[in-house]
């Protein structure tokens, strides 16, 4: 079994902080976790330009932009951009419901990976609420392609991530990594992949807009030789696949519960994990909401299918 079924919602048990640098922004920027009530789900809670407090739902339906990040609100107005590594820390840790503030419109790149969070989550530790978890479980395959890229959920019991990657670089190549979700396995074989990029697409980037908090520190860096520039080397001889499916995790957290189920991507990226999330969500036959009966003593737990309201936080 692929899941950690658990029966119960979860919080963090106390505030805690991060600081860093926004990888696209450049600018320093700290971050703030408190505990939030069951059903909150998570909320972040940015500045507007006006200077007053915007809520924004980490939501499919609040995605404002997918152009090398993930980007929650409007990218023009109050938003909150590079959101992947904390939702996937959140969704691999199996944290439901975070009130988070950002005190700029990037969340802190860190050391480019997800452990910082993982190690502070850990640190406060969780607490279970008295309302019960849901989840949305897969009952039909949905499958979105774009060009020789494509993605897909399929039915599993479990959670599930198979991850293809293709780059046409010797230091990458044809990489593919396969698992079942549980919170030891996010920690110990996702949470320390760091992103990636090549120095040919630095000057390019930075006169876009982009990357210029990028380092050797926060990121690891392809030379134009093939070679990984990065004196200490690899954390996981396949750390990009690696990276990726951390990626991926975070944009699929962005429906609002953990999914029970397979995803599956070749070629994937923030764009295309975010149109095959938004389409099974919008497939109500592809889909359905569940939660744990725990049955009588000794004789384990099952899912069963549950009447979701119209404001539930999958509904697009």
């Amino acid at each position: 079994m692929g899941i950690e079924f658990r029966e119960y919602q979860s919080t963090l048990k106390s505030r805690v902080s991060l600081s860093g640098v926004g990888v696209h922004s450049g600018k320093p920027v700290s971050i703030h976790f408190s505990p939030a009530d069951a059903d909150t789900g998570i909320v972040f809670h940015c500045a507007a330009a006006n200077g007053e407090s915007v809520e924004i739902r980490a939501l499919a339906s609040e995605v404002g932009g997918t152009e090398l990040r993930t980007v929650l609100g409007d990218p023009a107005g109050a938003h909150v951009a590079t959101v992947e590594h904390v939702m996937a820390s959140l969704f691999g840790l199996g944290i439901d419901n975070v009130a988070i503030e950002a005190d700029g419109t990037e969340a802190p790149i860190l050391d480019g990976s997800a452990a910082p969070l993982v190690e502070a989550f850990d640190h406060v530790g969780l607490d279970l609420l008295p309302i019960k978890r849901r989840y949305i479980r897969v009952v039909k395959p949905v499958r979105f392609d774009n060009g020789t890229s494509w993605a897909e959920f399929r039915p599993y019991d479990g959670t599930r991530f198979e991850i293809d990657i293709d780059f046409d670089s010797p230091a990458i190549g044809r990489q593919r990594l396969e698992l079942d979700l549980s919170a030891e396995v996010f920690r110990k074989e996702i949470s320390r992949a760091r992103t990636f990029g090549f120095m040919k697409q630095v000057e390019p980037l930075w006169a876009a807009g982009y990357c210029l908090g990028s380092s050797l520190e926060n990121s690891i860096v392809i030379g134009d030789d093939g070679r990984i520039i990065n004196v200490e080397g690899l954390r996981y001889p396949n750390e990009f696949v690696r990276h990726k499916m951390l990626d991926a995790m975070g944009d699929l957290a962005l429906a609002g519960a953990r999914f029970i189920g397979c995803f599956r991507s070749y070629k994937g990226g923030h764009r295309l994990n975010s149109t095959a999330l938004r389409g099974l969500l919008s497939d109500a036959s592809a889909f359905e909401i569940v939660e744990t009966n725990v049955r009588s003593r000794g004789r384990g737990a099952e899912m069963v299918a549950v009447n979701a309201p119209v404001f539930a936080p999958w509904a697009l």
